[in-house]
């Protein structure tokens, strides 16, 4: 028996929601007694891999991200380690590859579970539903159980084991989609699917170019730019920072909200965060009555002022 998880590689290193979900795949491991091994596209990932407890790592030369070719190298991995367990972190590509792999398998999955469990010989896992205002535990009685798992639900720790044996799987040629172009965000911001830290602008900030005081705090305290889909909506940021139930979801450990108010489907993206702090001149908006901090006041003195304080911090 063995637990696969399916890795994404940046610059030879495995990103931070491969090795969470690598992480909880080891512990599925021992509590199923079964293996754990990895998969990815570069061999580079052997080293990474077996940090976090991987005895194998299956590649395939796929080339960029493309769901046809991915999905077949993912099912000549499952197939060569008889994997009765397959794990994908959820970021963009984890969330478009574990449907397709359920459906070619004829499998269950789970998506974007918090919890996960082995018990009874089946794969147990908690996910938010209704918006996040509740959770539904479920069993996946097919072989194998697939699941995705929600960006910073699970710590990523190391085992201490030496690199991950590679083993070559080959990918399908037959795709009818090639990749013509990778576009790159420009700049260096954060992403906030993977930051431990977010800091957000609603509409309380006004116009667009307000967003640069959003942007000093989160690059002051090292996180990432986060935006209602209010701001979104008119123009202000790119998507790519939009928080809710129709952007990303997130669960950083310090979500920080600053003229947000705190509609449903914001809420649904980033209630699970650990810590959240909310800034509002309007001690009725909807965002204090989850935040753990809520600070009722101007955002325009609030945030320069406590962005010059986490600089002064930071000096000594």
């Amino acid at each position: 028996m063995t637990v696969l998880v399916f890795c994404e590689v940046l610059d030879g290193k495995l990103k931070k929601a491969s090795r969470e979900a690598l992480s909880i795949g080891r512990k599925l491991a021992e509590a199923a007694g079964a293996d754990l091994a990895a998969f990815a596209t570069d061999r580079a990932a052997a080293d990474d891999a077996g940090r976090y407890g991987a005895k194998k790592l299956y590649v395939a030369d796929a080339g960029a991200y493309n769901t046809e070719t991915y999905t077949a190298a993912m099912q000549a991995a499952i197939t060569a380690s008889s994997a009765s367990i397959v794990l994908l972190g959820g970021t963009s590509n984890g969330r478009d590859l574990a449907p397709r792999l359920a459906a070619r398998l004829d499998a269950g999955v789970a998506s974007d579970v918090d919890r996960l469990e082995w018990t009874g010989g089946k794969l147990r896992a908690r996910r938010p539903v209704y918006s996040g205002k509740a959770f539904a535990t479920v069993e996946i009685s097919s072989s194998p159980a697939i699941a995705t798992t929600r960006i910073n639900a699970f710590p990523a720790e190391e085992s201490g084991g030496g690199a991950a044996e590679v083993v070559e799987v080959s990918a399908s040629s037959d795709s009818k989609t090639k990749v013509v172009e990778t576009k790159i965000s420009e700049g260096d911001e954060l992403s906030i699917v993977e930051a431990d830290i977010i800091v957000s602008g609603g509409r309380g900030l006004k116009e667009g170019a307000n967003f640069s005081i959003i942007r000093d705090l989160a690059h002051a305290i090292g996180g990432a730019v986060g935006a209602s889909r209010a701001t979104v909506d008119a123009g202000w940021i790119d998507h790519q920072h939009q928080v809710g139930q129709t952007g990303r979801v997130v669960s950083p450990n310090l979500y920080v909200a600053a003229g947000v108010s705190g509609a449903i489907q914001h809420l649904a993206g980033m209630s699970s965060s650990k810590h959240i702090v909310a800034i509002n001149k309007d001690p009725e908006a909807p965002i204090f009555r989850i935040a753990d901090l809520g600070v009722v006041g101007d955002l325009f003195t609030i945030i320069p002022a406590l962005t010059e304080e986490v600089k002064k911090a930071k000096a000594h």
